[in-house]
């Protein structure tokens, strides 16, 4: 709400009061005012800031090197992020595909942008045609109120971007959520599973989670008061019986055990995952998962 209104509004009530027995018009203009004044006080009138930023756009020709992007893209991807985050350490981020993978059509990469992290490639995720569905989920960290963008590269090249405005801060220099010296004895312990029972040729939920304390650099030791240096997974491969399903290209902006969501369409009764995680350090960590699908 405005200043002027507020004077207003102030006049008008104070003139109510004051008047003898309540003059009738200053009530009648009071209620006017608060009818059309309470909308705003209620609604919040919520702006965000433009997309079309100085920042975006000098990432967005570092990434593309001018190249058009179809904007609002919602027939080809959606993104989900939380309207104002509860913990900016951990901002959960589903993108989904709207229209299957196959070898004539598919999305070939997702970028996922955060504008105004330290630094913005939060990750790059690569992905098969096999897939069936192109859909990612993970956690991120947000250093600041941000645009956070997936921007698919489909088959035929062309670039299609959804995005959210998300409110979070503090993200990237929160402290880890575990004891430093209790994370990295964890650390390279792995989760890999099918989240529901699968069907030969149809797509299924896949979830690998490392445990890894994914350092950033900005975070403070509580009891030295010196920075934590950098320690974070810079890579996931998964394979499907020897072929690459999905890449991801990694990077701090991940949160503290990093955790994705994939499709895979299995192709014969039993097949075998692979997961593969790379560290900063160049630290490697595998898992094998054994699928056993219904026909």
């Amino acid at each position: 709400m405005g200043g002027v209104d507020l004077i207003m509004l102030k006049n008008i009530s104070v003139f109510f009061r004051v008047s003898p027995k309540g003059n009738l018009l200053s009530y009648v203009l009071f209620l006017l005012l608060l009818y059309f004044i309470s909308p705003k006080i209620y609604a919040g009138e919520i702006v965000n800031p433009s997309p079309d930023s100085d920042k975006w756009q000098a990432l967005k020709n570092s990434l593309f090197n001018k190249k058009k992007i179809i904007n609002n893209a919602n027939e080809i991807l959606t993104i989900e992020a939380p309207f104002r985050a509860e913990d900016a350490a951990v901002v959960p981020i589903s993108i989904k595909s709207n229209f299957p993978q196959t070898s004539k059509k598919y999305i070939r990469k997702i970028y996922l942008l955060i504008d105004n992290n330290p630094t913005p490639v939060a990750g790059i995720f690569s992905l098969s045609p096999r897939a069936g569905k192109a859909d990612i989920e993970t956690r991120v960290r947000l250093e600041e109120y941000t645009y956070v963008r997936a921007v698919a590269e489909l088959s035929d090249d062309s670039l299609h971007m959804v995005y959210k405005f998300v409110r979070a801060s503090g993200g990237c220099s929160a402290p880890a959520g575990k004891d430093q010296e209790a994370a990295l004895a964890r650390m390279g312990k792995m989760r890999f599973r099918v989240e529901s029972k699968s069907k030969l040729g149809e797509p299924t939920l896949a979830q690998v989670m490392v445990s890894h304390p994914n350092f950033s650099g900005m975070q403070m030791d509580q009891v030295t008061r010196l920075y934590v240096p950098p320690l974070f997974v810079k890579k996931i491969e998964v394979r499907q019986g020897g072929e690459l399903l999905l890449n991801a290209e990694l990077d701090f902006a991940i949160s503290e055990n990093p955790n994705i969501r994939f499709y895979f369409t299995p192709g014969n009764k039993e097949e075998i995952l692979n997961a593969k995680v790379i560290d900063s350090t160049d630290s490697i960590f595998e898992k094998d998962l054994v699928v056993n699908s219904d026909s």
